[in-house]
C-alpha cells in the first residue's frame, strides 16, 4: 500500500530543505516533490505491513524541524 502525506511550510526555502533532508534520510525510502506555490511537499512511501510503522511519525517530526506541518 502506498501512503501519501502532504506538508505545508512557511517558505519555499523551508520546503526545499525538508526535501533535501529526505534525500539522505536513512529511516525509510520515500519520494518527495514540491507542489502548490512551492511551499507544500507531498511525500509518498510504501507501507511494509509488518508491525507498527513509525514512518509517518518520523516524517512529522522532521517537518516540524523545518517549521512544517501536515496539511
Amino acid at each position: 500500500m502506498i501512503i501519501s502525506i502532504s506538508y505545508q511550510f512557511p517558505t519555499h526555502t523551508h520546503a526545499e530543505r525538508f526535501i533535501n533532508e529526505l534525500t539522505h534520510w536513512s529511516k525509510h525510502e520515500v519520494k518527495a516533490k514540491l507542489f502548490k506555490h512551492r511551499t507544500q511537499v507531498k511525500v509518498s512511501y510504501e507501507l511494509e505491513g509488518k508491525g507498527f510503522d513509525y514512518t509517518a511519525s518520523d516524517l512529522d517530526d522532521l517537518a516540524t524541524q523545518y517549521n512544517g506541518a501536515e496539511s
